[in-house]
């Protein structure tokens, strides 16, 4: 792109940017905020030990 072009789509990005419109790509601090605070392996074992906890009851109730 040309020197114009780019300056022709800061103004359009600033200017939507401006009115209120979602930038196209969020700020690191903006990604940072939207991340779950629980990582997802952690949030796999909890996962895990529950719904293995309910199933080893199940078959414990119904097998024994």
């Amino acid at each position: 792109p040309t020197a114009f072009e780019m300056k022709k789509k800061n103004e359009k990005f600033a200017n939507d940017a401006r009115a209120g419109k979602k930038p196209t790509k969020l700020s690191h601090q903006d990604r940072l905020a939207k991340r779950s605070p629980i990582s997802l392996w952690a949030l796999g074992i909890v996962l895990f030990v529950v719904v293995g906890g309910v199933v080893f009851e199940l078959v414990r109730i119904i097998f024994l």
